[in-house]
């Protein structure tokens, strides 16, 4: 791994945020303590229980054992660690900070994991409803369905339509479920590859993510909270407004947003404001964004500003999580009803058919 990553690391290798919160944390205590880069390093490798970490720390105990800067080590597996990690340590190198800066990396990553944690906490309830629907389906279709079968046809029964749509499915999954299920697994998997790699098919699917009802709003509080935290550790550090917002604007996930902070930068440089550029952007910034930058930038006081929007978004966040919550439940209660409801009447509707020519 001591070479360029693979196609194959860059699509499938992953960092869980708690692994690169250790890394910081431990790497910047481990400095802060007077220990060399290097011997710091080794601690860390040997600390760490990630695969993944052990080689990437391996590869910068080389780089940094032959004169290399970390940030520079780093800069070789950005797509595990971010741009915004990368250019910080880069930072606390050049200022001789990097174990403050390390230390502020390893908070701010705890701050996203929070974030995180709160969306996949939002979404158990739901998934858990959605796994029990099809395990209930999957139960009445493959085991209490094939069962009767033979009993509807001894019968010489006109089967209900529910009943007929029943089999045409049981026997399309019978004869090509296998290939169904493969070529599904294909498509999701080469999604996947798609996402991670294909700048246009992430563009398009970022972009209908913000035209999505309910999910819009939820995406844009998530890219506020990113934006204006980021920004405001950025400009504490010391780092220029024009270069914060380059480093920035390598953090998102969303391909709109660095988008949009590209052209910001281009903005700024000219002498605009980045107030007024957010204002004109009102599609992927709220009014309350474009108008507390606004006041920053005339006071003096953007970092505080920043940080008072980061706060405000963070709670905004979780407020629109519950709210989705809300709404998600009852939708798939409903399904799950409609899906199970189905699938009975199917049997049910035959057998009551039997019942009552048996009673005549």
């Amino acid at each position: 791994m001591a070479g360029n990553p693979s196609f194959f690391s860059k699509s499938f290798e992953h960092l869980s945020l708690q692994d690169r919160i250790n890394f910081a944390r431990h790497l910047s205590l481990i400095i802060k303590a007077g220990l060399p880069l290097y011997e710091g390093l080794k601690i860390v490798q040997k600390q760490t229980e990630s695969p993944v970490l052990k080689k990437v720390v391996d590869s910068l105990i080389v780089d940094v054992n032959n004169g290399k800067f970390l940030a520079d080590g780093l800069a070789k597996y950005e797509y595990l660690f971010s741009g915004f990690f990368v250019n910080i340590v880069r930072v606390g190198e050049a200022s001789g900070t990097l174990s403050k800066n390390l230390l502020y990396l390893a908070d701010e990553l705890k701050r996203s994991k929070e974030l995180e944690s709160k969306v996949r906490s939002a979404m158990i309830y739901p998934l858990v409803i959605l796994v029990a629907t099809i395990a209930m389906a999957g139960f009445l279709v493959f085991y209490v369905f094939p069962k009767l079968i033979p009993v509807f046809a001894g019968m010489n029964l006109q089967l209900p339509i529910t009943t007929r749509i029943m089999l045409s499915v049981l026997s399309l999954l019978q004869h090509y479920g296998l290939y169904i299920f493969g070529a599904l697994a294909v498509a999701i998997v080469g999604a996947w590859v798609a996402l991670k790699n294909s700048k246009a098919v992430k563009y398009l699917a970022d972009k209908s993510l913000l035209y999505m009802p309910v999910v819009s709003d939820l995406v844009t509080g998530v890219n506020m909270v990113n934006f204006t935290r980021v920004l405001a550790l950025l400009m504490k550090s010391g780092i220029k407004i024009v270069e914060a917002i380059t480093i920035t604007s390598s953090t998102f996930n969303n391909e709109i947003y660095r988008e949009a902070l590209t052209e910001a930068e281009d903005e700024i440089r000219k002498g605009g404001q980045l107030g007024a550029f957010l204002e004109s952007r009102r599609h992927l910034f709220p009014p309350l964004v474009s108008g507390m930058v606004l006041i920053g930038e005339n006071t003096g006081d953007l970092t505080g500003n920043l940080e008072y929007l980061a706060e405000y978004y963070d709670q905004e966040v979780d407020l629109k999580l519950h709210g989705l919550t809300a709404l998600i439940e009852p939708f798939m209660l409903l399904l799950m009803g409609a899906m199970v409801g189905f699938i009975a009447l199917s049997i049910i509707t035959p057998i009551y058919s039997i019942s009552q020519g048996l009673a005549s």
